[in-house]
């Protein structure tokens, strides 16, 4: 009751830092009960032939409060699930990838409102469809400003996804310019300079390639690849020494397989001809900043807890507070109130959902940041009770995905 008198009084967006102020908590501890309600039903789950597995860590305070591995990371071989398993976390990356970017503007090298063609002329001059014409030329106009780096960030700058979260012939256009495929960033994400914009900058919150040109984007910054840059400035200072573009050799008795519940049974799918994502066991061409990595629960807890930490884990300093206020803030235009669908009470930050509504987002928090990755893994960041989540699963039912991210939710705020 108080936190909705507090709601009432002074409107979401102030709530999270009087809570923080107030070191309120609407949960001191989590409740034994809740951490079971998870486990039960995730197991559940996997009993029912529905799921391989999962790894699950909770923690409040800095502490962990709960560690579980459930299932099989290999069900052919009936190999169990560990710890420290590593899975495909495919969207997972991109607040990974905001977190680089974010840190060259801690340095200076950019602001949120510079245009992006700023910092990459190749991408100057960029204009929006009007159709498509059948001899593969198009029909465009204009932008009615350039894309900034905020809009890129935030999935509002006119970008779409390639094949298959996009469809349509910008996202065949996408394909063909080897955008996602064989080609690096530096050969493929100039080849946007000839395809137009899906709608005008700032009107619309689309998921989208952006990423991908944020990656594309910090190595003009840095000067590095971003794999070399990851490491150095992310994954080593934090130790996040299972968190890679693939899996190395030595490593690959702890890697997932995945699967799909097809008839009562698991199809395993990762090593299908067109598998999600390719391989993930060797370097790939295309260092994805969207969807590449693969990580452990572990791993990413540390990532999560220095974002929930305001920037730093055990004496390393990796974003400034204002680095993080900013991705953990409503970055939408004036014009856009939500993302939408299948997100209902979320707008969106900087490389993160950020819950506006908790009335309808299974009582998580407003301030809440998080994502999830199309193999079902998924987390978040709750700053009102300093708790971090994370639930790695490598599961090709996209609607059962959402399911168990819901069923999470509920199980540990209603």
């Amino acid at each position: 009751m108080a936190v909705n008198y507090l709601k009432s009084r002074l409107g979401r967006a102030f709530l999270i830092t009087v809570l923080s102020l107030l070191n309120y908590s609407s949960f001191a501890g989590i409740e034994q009960t809740r951490l079971d309600a998870v486990e039960k039903d995730l197991q559940g789950r996997v009993d029912e032939g529905k799921l391989s597995g999962a790894v699950i860590m909770i923690a409040q305070d800095g502490e962990i409060q709960m560690t579980k591995s459930l299932g099989y990371q290999n069900v052919e071989d009936q190999i169990p699930m560990r710890d420290d398993t590593i899975f495909r976390i495919f969207s997972m990356t991109k607040p990974v990838t905001g977190t680089a970017l974010m840190i060259l503007h801690d340095e200076g090298r950019f602001t949120l409102d510079d245009p992006l063609e700023k910092h990459l002329p190749e991408l100057a001059d960029l204009r929006v469809a009007i159709s498509a014409n059948d001899d593969g030329t198009w029909e465009t106009e204009p932008t009615n400003h350039p894309m900034t780096v905020r809009e890129l960030m935030s999935h509002t700058g006119g970008l779409i996804y390639f094949p298959p979260l996009g469809n349509g012939p910008i996202a065949q256009a996408y394909v063909e310019a080897g955008i996602g495929g064989d080609a690096t960033l530096a050969e493929s994400m100039p080849q946007l300079k000839n395809i137009p914009l899906d709608y005008q900058p700032g009107t619309k919150w689309v998921y989208s390639i952006s990423v991908d040109v944020q990656g594309y984007l910090i190595e003009r910054l840095s000067g590095q690849n971003l794999d070399e840059f990851f490491k150095e400035r992310i994954f080593d200072p934090l130790g996040m020494s299972d968190t890679a573009f693939f899996v190395s050799p030595e490593k690959l008795y702890r890697f997932s397989r995945m699967y799909t519940p097809a008839n009562g049974n698991l199809l395993r799918t990762d090593n299908l001809a067109a598998g999600l994502g390719g391989s993930f066991t060797e370097k790939p061409v295309f260092l994805a900043g969207g969807h590449g990595l693969t990580a452990t629960a572990a791993d990413y807890m540390k990532f999560a807890q220095m974002h929930l930490n305001k920037g730093t884990l055990n004496g390393s300093r990796i974003l400034s507070e204002n680095a993080i206020d900013l991705m953990r803030s409503n970055q939408l235009p004036a014009t856009v109130p939500e993302i939408g669908q299948p997100y209902p009470g979320n707008v969106f930050g900087l490389d993160f959902a950020v819950v506006e509504n908790s009335d309808i987002f299974q009582g998580a928090p407003v301030g809440t940041h998080w994502w999830w990755g199309i193999a079902g893994s998924w987390f978040w960041i709750d700053p009102v009770n300093n708790t971090v989540f994370i639930g790695m699963i490598q599961n090709n039912d996209i609607l059962l995905s959402l399911q168990i991210h819901r069923a999470a939710r509920s199980a540990i705020y209603e």
